[in-house]
């Protein structure tokens, strides 16, 4: 029998949107789950809480902490495991290490829960990795009927499930692609000259597997994060493009202790343990924030970087810090990535809720003709008519949306706004 219904009054993980929901099921099993989304008019499930808006909010929520294990099952040929949707990847990471595998990359934190990043395109950095979405070979979701569908890379309707921002159903298990366990060192450079940037901007972004740069959008770039795999030749040191390697461990946010990020300096350790820029146990970030992100063309990147600067004035007093990273181009139609390798704009504001709101209509204004694409978990502006545009297959994506959702048990208000009412 589906666990009675209990009382939600709770926030996410910012703290900057109340849920409106007032009840919160937490089946047990597949069977529970299934009769629980039947009998919902209208559900979404709540993860790990790390987005920014009411994306992830409906009149019923639902966690699936009580059908999640650290269990994973792995193929036969050992290039993809099976695991609970429900998983943050920190978790997975761990359960990863036991069998001598690892993922290709990891987002900033270790935090979040596999479904809820992969249905929002949630990245990490690097010229030559997909967002994590990308890895997703295979998945399993309940529908608003309470049929269970299973659907594999190759299938027709697949690369419109994966980033399915929680409009499709209740995704339970997934397949992801895995590799063998690799080692990571990460060092940090320290005030890039802007105009050096902007001459060797690919060269930069290329000095490492991964690389994240941070700005306070001040006379130079503070900081160059630059995460190289030891199995790869190549790895910088001393210095990079004349910006020179931090003698002492940093923090993304200038003058925070930087005892919660990963371990820095050159030394050598588990990708896990170095591809995200925060530990798992230590609170993620700075805490107490708002983010928004924009992903553009990669070869937008200069006129981008110059469309921030110039409005630096407006910009610093409501930023904590500004990191610049890429993500190589892939197919899933819903994905910010979707066709071309793009360069991700990410910001990390004071919580000060009103006043982004106003900064971010001048920021879209200026961003959106070069092309930008708003992280889905973010906060962003733009409605469904301005971005629809920018997704070829978004078309798809509404059909496949009424098929596998006929009674519109996952929609929301801010699905609608921003993705499915397209006017």
């Amino acid at each position: 029998m589906t666990e009675a219904p209990v009382a939600l009054a709770t926030t996410n993980w910012a703290g900057n949107h109340t849920y409106r929901a007032t009840e919160l099921h937490r089946p047990e099993s597949l069977a529970e789950l299934q009769e629980t989304i039947t009998n919902a008019r209208q559900v979404r499930v709540l993860g790990s809480r790390h987005s920014f808006t009411a994306i992830g909010d409906s009149a019923e929520l639902l966690s699936l902490e009580a059908m999640t294990s650290d269990r994973v099952d792995v193929s036969s040929d050992r290039r993809t495991v099976t695991v609970d949707a429900g998983l943050r990847y920190g978790e997975l990471a761990a359960a990863l290490h036991r069998e001598g595998l690892a993922l290709h990359n990891l987002a900033s934190l270790p935090h979040i829960s596999i479904a809820g990043a992969v249905a929002t395109a949630t990245h990490g950095s690097g010229v030559g990795n997909g967002n994590l979405a990308t890895a997703v070979a295979g998945l399993e979701l309940v529908t608003s009927s309470g049929e269970l569908v299973r659907c594999a890379r190759g299938d027709a309707d697949f690369d419109g499930m994966v980033v399915g921002l929680g409009a499709l159903g209740a995704v339970t298990r997934m397949t992801l692609d895995v590799e063998p366990a690799f080692d990571v060192q990460q060092r940090v450079f320290e005030q890039l000259p802007w105009d050096t940037l902007y001459g060797n901007l690919d060269e930069v972004l290329s000095a490492g597997y991964s690389v994240s740069l941070f700005t306070g959008l001040g006379p130079s770039v503070d900081m160059i994060w630059v995460k190289s795999r030891t199995d790869v030749a190549g790895s910088p040191a001393g210095d990079l493009f004349g910006a020179i390697e931090a003698a002492t461990e940093r923090h993304p946010l200038p003058g925070i202790d930087p005892a919660p990020t990963t371990a820095q300096l050159g030394s050598p350790g588990r990708w896990s343990d170095r591809l995200p820029h925060f530990r798992m146990g230590f609170t993620p970030s700075n805490g107490n924030e708002i983010q928004s992100e924009y992903l553009l063309p990669r070869t937008a990147g200069v006129e981008a970087l110059e469309v921030l600067r110039s409005l630096a004035h407006r910009i610093r007093p409501l930023l904590q810090v500004c990191e610049i990273r890429t993500v190589a181009a892939d197919e899933l139609w819903m994905s910010t990535a979707y066709g071309e390798p793009t360069l991700g704009l990410h910001f990390t504001w004071l919580p000060a809720q009103a006043e982004v709101e106003e900064l971010l209509v001048e920021l879209e204004a200026r961003l959106l003709p070069l092309g930008a694409r708003p992280h889905w978990g973010k906060l962003f502006l733009a409605d469904a008519a301005t971005l629809a545009p920018r997704y070829p297959r978004h078309a798809d994506f509404l059909a496949l949306v009424d098929r596998l959702d006929p009674r519109r048990a996952f929609r929301n208000d801010w699905l609608e706004r921003h993705v499915l009412d397209v006017g």
